[in-house]
């Protein structure tokens, strides 16, 4: 099976396991308790991931909340910011390109009385950067009441990296909070939370090589520091703000990912775009029509380095998926926790693809194990799957 939907989720990386294998194992104590040595060394284990994690993307320790992933991350930054306000009314900002895991909770939030705005992006077929938004439709939408603003600052689906910096000098001034969902950008492009201007960020440690079921929330403590208010109550874990037993192996796995995806960035980001550009170059060669979904491959500063997505008229992605998983091709069509759905991707539309386009698209993400044996094979098996579909139709 080849691997390419590492959007979804990534391989743990072998370093990791090896990290993470003692906390599972002969060092189980409670990160808690802090009466005898083994549970102090739990702790000091906790600390240090988080150190790992801050060090990662520029921030403080303390400013490291651990949860269970980049979900419960964006759902603690959303939701706990307006509890924060008294929750009641209010206004928040995002946008119709999100994942679920922001439109899901602000449409909860719209039940109870807050008035969101979700704005456009650019189309496939503008003069802007498909599936950017533009600053300026932010500061036009801000209102007095606005307490939030939230942002994917890498789709995993087009790969469009949002203008992060020009969104936050919008804000200046304004009380709004700059909420970042930044799942896919960790070990794709540098994520420093203070020179992107966020106050609160997303993580999830499997989508940069760590374990499933872990992540984190960043919460800016320095300068003008952020208030939310937690989700669960409990046993006070993580300050109060995320009460729960602390899964210690996870934390150290995410740690451990963590320093292996800032380390990675001298060099993993550019062999993986040279992947990335050979597996779009063979499938072009190779079959006739073939377009781009998203921002231009050039710049590497508007697009994940790592993401490809595609569309092939006259052939259906689902008929298409299904023939490749049977030639050995793990790929998707969109996000993981709408494969399930029949309609169309949300994002494709929103660049202004009709259903047929949308549905005839497919979604690559390569990681730091994609070989270019694995690139080369790939298109071979496509083209191929592609021609017998079409001969079929």
């Amino acid at each position: 099976m080849i691997y390419l939907d590492n959007h979804a989720t990534t391989r743990l990386d072998p370093r990791v396991l090896e990290e993470m294998l003692p906390w599972l194992t002969d060092r189980y104590a409670n990160a808690g308790s802090g009466t005898h040595e083994p549970g102090r060394e739990a702790r000091d284990a906790v600390e240090g991931s988080r150190e790992a994690v801050a060090a990662a993307i520029g921030a403080a320790a303390r400013e490291i909340v651990f949860t269970s992933g980049a979900t419960e991350s964006t759902n603690l930054a959303i939701l706990g910011t307006w509890l924060r306000t008294g929750g009641r009314g209010g206004h928040v900002i995002t946008l119709v390109t999100e994942h679920s895991a922001v439109l899901d909770p602000v449409t909860h939030l719209e039940r109870h009385g807050v008035e969101v705005t979700r704005l456009p992006v650019a189309t496939q077929d503008s003069d802007g950067i498909p599936g950017r938004v533009d600053p300026e439709a932010i500061r036009g939408a801000l209102r007095p009441d606005t307490f939030l603003v939230s942002v994917l600052l890498a789709s995993n689906e087009i790969g469009v990296v949002q203008d992060a910096v020009a969104i936050a000098a919008v804000l200046a001034g304004h009380p709004a909070v700059l909420h970042l969902d930044c799942a896919q950008a960790l070990g794709r492009l540098p994520v420093g939370v203070d020179a992107l201007g966020a106050d609160l960020a997303s993580f999830s440690a499997h989508k940069f090589h760590g374990p499933k079921g872990v992540g984190a929330l960043y919460v800016r403590r320095r300068g003008r520091a952020v208030r939310i208010e937690p989700l669960f109550h409990g046993g006070g874990q993580e300050r109060g703000m995320r009460s729960g037993t602390h899964d210690v192996p996870g934390i150290v796995g995410m740690g451990v990912a963590a320093r292996l995806a800032a380390e990675g960035l001298v060099d993993e980001p550019d062999r993986m775009r040279s992947l990335r550009d050979r597996l779009w170059d063979g499938l072009r060669r190779r079959i006739d029509g073939i377009a781009l979904n998203g921002p231009a491959l050039a710049d590497p500063t508007t697009r994940l380095v790592n993401n490809l997505n595609v569309r092939i008229p006259g052939v259906d992605g689902h008929s298409l998926l299904a023939t490749l998983a049977g030639d050995g091709l793990a790929l998707s069509s969109g996000a993981a926790c709408s494969s399930e759905s029949p309609r169309p991707s949300h994002v494709l539309l929103a660049l202004g693809l009709d259903d047929d386009r949308a549905r005839a698209s497919l979604r690559f993400g390569l990681s730091r194990f994609t070989t270019g044996v694995e690139i080369d094979t790939a298109v071979e098996r496509i083209a191929a799957g592609v021609a017998r579909l079409r001969g079929m139709a």
